[in-house]
């Protein structure tokens, strides 16, 4: 089956903005487009070597990520009462869901003009009235069946309400652990358990499940986020130890990859790399990282419907012309800059727009305490 995802996040002002974290979230951004894309080419990647079949691991990042930057964002204000269930549910519920109804408006009129010119959609299944529904309210990986197509990788912004509605009271559960290695420990528990008890009940791993069981999946990786977080909250690791750990945490996830397919191990690795770069200061912040990673939030969002929009014209295109190997190539490629040019649209003439609208009718004195961010 498909993996997928990416969801929406925050950054903690205390982190800092353009350093290495915000790199590789836009990395990973890119991955999980080229993940999806990768089947529409000419030859599918993932024939071409199983590490282009392996961009769930990109998913699970940003899962991690997203507990990370939520313990790190809004960690003390929940501990101090400043943000209560209500109003942090509605400022992470007003931060995606804008952007999911606009992008699967836009399907449903693409799909529309499509039909009435009679040019025939791909996999019609895909795109029932229930799961438009489903997705429009975001409840298509609470267990639920027929959520599937529309905006697919959306299924990971829906999982994470559910996170995000248990974070408050998991934060407060594990501020009180001080120790470490304690919360490395129940973080990554947390993960195997989870595993163990889908090999047993579902006779799927953890990361292969289907879409409609997708808190199943969030859950413990967003738990060993905010593990992660109270950790570096704490100044653990040390600096120096965190810049070791960092290098041989990339080396390791490379060598994963290239050797074969290896959750549990890249999960630690791809957490190592969250707590090492997380306590590393942003020593010189780059504006085009951080511009970056704010972009990557609407690539992710709106990937799927660009991607639908070039290759539909692309399969018309190459059922009229003949088309040599290498320019197919070429314009298959030719999506990824379309998709981040596609984003970068969407970010600047609707979804930066929005927030900015929805941040001044917050009542006064209510602003999040963060900048929005991406992905």
């Amino acid at each position: 089956m498909k993996r997928d995802m990416s969801h929406s996040v925050t950054h903690s002002g205390q982190d800092g903005r353009g350093g290495a974290l915000d790199l590789l979230r836009f990395a990973a951004a890119l991955l999980i487009v080229l993940y999806h894309y990768g089947a529409e080419a000419p030859i599918a990647l993932a024939d071409l070597h199983p590490v282009f079949g392996r961009g769930y691991l990109a998913t699970d990042f940003f899962l991690i990520l997203s507990g990370y930057v939520l313990g790190r964002a809004y960690g003390g204000q929940i501990l101090s009462g400043r943000v209560g269930l209500l109003d942090f549910l509605r400022k992470r519920l007003t931060r995606i869901w804008p952007a999911q109804v606009m992008v699967l408006a836009a399907l449903g009129i693409v799909l529309g003009l499509a039909t009435l010119v009679g040019i025939g959609v791909r996999h019609p299944e895909n795109y029932t009235a229930t799961a438009f529904l489903m997705q429009g309210f975001l409840m298509q990986a609470w267990g639920l069946p027929g959520g599937g197509g529309w905006n697919h990788p959306s299924w990971s912004l829906s999982a994470l309400l559910v996170c995000y509605a248990a974070f408050p009271l998991a934060w407060r559960w594990i501020s009180r652990i001080t120790s470490p290695s304690a919360l490395l420990a129940l973080g990554l528990a947390a993960v195997m358990a989870g595993d163990l008890v889908c090999l047993r009940v579902f006779h799927h791993s953890i990361y292969d499940l289907d879409f409609s069981l997708g808190v199943i999946r969030a859950a413990p990786l967003f738990l060993l986020g905010i593990c992660i977080a109270r950790v570096v909250e704490q100044g653990r690791p040390g600096v120096a130890v965190a810049r070791w750990l960092a290098g041989l945490a990339v080396a390791a996830l490379v060598i994963l990859q290239i050797e074969g397919r290896f959750d549990l191990p890249s999960i630690i690795a791809i957490a190592t790399i969250v707590l090492a770069l997380g306590r590393l200061p942003v020593a010189r912040p780059s504006v085009l990282i951080e511009q970056g990673a704010k972009l990557s939030f609407a690539l992710f969002i709106t990937h799927s419907l660009t991607g639908m929009i070039w290759f539909a014209g692309l399969n018309l295109l190459s059922g009229v012309l003949p088309l040599p190997a290498w320019l197919h190539w070429v314009l298959w490629a030719a999506s990824l800059p379309l998709s981040l040019m596609a984003a970068g649209l969407f970010h600047r003439f609707f979804d930066a727009p929005l927030q900015a609208w929805l941040t001044r009718r917050r009542p006064a004195g209510r602003a999040p305490a963060e900048a929005s961010s991406a992905a």
